[in-house]
This record gives C-alpha cells, sequence and structure tokens, in this order.
C-alpha cells in the first residue's frame, strides 16, 4: 500500500500553510518552493481544497491562500478524502459485489488488509494539522 503523491503533497501543502501561514495570505509559490513540489501540481490540487472549503483564495499582490477552518479541526484522513485519495489495502473497492478474487470470494489475506485499513483510518483521523504543525516545530 502506498500513498500516492496527491496525498502526500495536499498534506505537505497544508501543514506549510498553518505553520508559516497563521491566518495571512501565502501564495503558493512560497509553498511549492519550501516544500520542493511541483507548482503546477500544488494549483490543482488547491482548487479542489478550496472547493471543499479546506483553504480561502485571496486576490491580489497580498494574496494567496488561507486555511477555511481552525486547523484543530483539520484532520489527515478528511484532506485524503477531500481530494479523493482513499487509503485501499485491499484488491476488491469497498461496495463491489465481486471480491478480491473477481469471483465474489474474498482472498484469505482480505481480513488482514481490511485491518490495516481500519487502523490506518482511525490513526489519520486522530491527527490534526494542528497536531502536525506542533510535532514539526519541536
Amino acid at each position: 500500500m502506498k500513498l500516492g503523491t496527491k496525498g502526500r503533497y495536499a498534506v505537505m501543502a497544508l501543514v506549510d500553510l498553518a505553520y508559516y501561514g497563521k491566518g495571512k495570505p501565502l501564495p503558493l509559490t512560497e509553498i511549492a518552493t519550501r516544500q520542493a513540489l511541483p507548482l503546477a501540481y500544488l494549483e490543482q490540487l488547491f482548487a479542489k481544497l478550496r472547493q471543499k472549503e479546506f483553504v480561502a483564495s485571496t486576490r491580489g499582490q497580498q494574496g494567496g491562500y488561507t486555511l477555511a477552518r481552525n486547523p484543530e479541526t483539520i484532520r489527515i484522513a478528511d484532506i485524503l478524502e477531500a481530494i479523493e485519495e482513499p487509503l485501499e489495502t485491499t484488491r476488491c473497492h469497498k461496495g463491489s459485489k465481486m471480491g478480491c478474487l473477481g469471483t465474489k470470494g474474498r482472498c484469505l489475506t482480505h481480513d488482514l488488509w481490511a485491518g490495516l485499513q481500519q487502523n490506518m483510518q482511525q490513526y489519520l483521523n486522530g491527527i490534526s494539522l494542528a497536531d502536525v504543525c506542533q510535532q514539526g516545530g519541536q
């Protein structure tokens, strides 16, 4: 199981925004430079994050992005869900009529991987942007 670049980049960028922004608009160029992320990719992610009301944009020379919500209320799992980067550890998809084996059956390790997915989801639901900022500032 590997978390894709969309998920990692979105989390990195929002943590940067929470840590360095402190309520003032930050241009994406600053975030991209500080986090060594491609600007064009960030622009796409932030369009989706703005649509899902995680960030707000300000136009003009002093413009940029701010968090639209308090960093204590934004869970890492919420960010991944907002940008449609699901954590999937099993071969079968949630709600699918076909199982892991493609025959309505489940593989022998299905419960193992499903348990891992549940633990990861719980872990990421328990961590906010503020928590990550606090860990990074130590």
